[in-house]
């Protein structure tokens, strides 16, 4: 009987605690998988990267960040903002430490229908 409560319990935990979409996006940045972070693009991202600042339909918006991510090669990230707390958007904020730099990187994701899409990525150099 206790085995079975634990078990329903830690089941219970999984789901509830289960990691979010800020935690998914900032994972694909780490491994540079820009083909992972646009399965979460909208229709169309507004992507500033450096200083470049565009709307593009998603399929640019995966090449041009393929581009940044081929250029400057991940090493480690560190999420230094999340805000969750709203149910129709969300926003991250990363930090990526490349073979070439570091970069501040915060994307902003909306729900669209139940899942949340990134409408906006930006990418600077971190100042810090």
């Amino acid at each position: 009987m206790k085995t079975s409560f634990t078990l329903i319990f830690l089941l219970f935990f999984k789901i509830t605690f289960a990691s979010d979409v800020i935690d998914e996006v900032s994972s694909a940045f780490k491994s540079g998988n820009s083909k992972e972070i646009s399965k979460y693009f909208s229709s169309t991202v507004e992507l500033a990267i450096l200083d470049n600042e565009e709307i593009y339909s998603s399929n640019q918006a995966e090449l041009i960040l393929k581009d940044f991510l081929v250029k400057h090669p991940p090493l480690s990230i560190k999420i230094v903002h999340k805000v969750v707390s709203n149910p129709n958007y969300k926003f991250g904020v990363i930090i990526l430490n490349s073979s070439k730099g570091v970069f501040r990187v915060s994307f902003e994701l909306k729900n669209a229908g139940g899942s949340f899409n990134i409408t906006q990525i930006r990418i600077e150099e971190n100042k810090e």
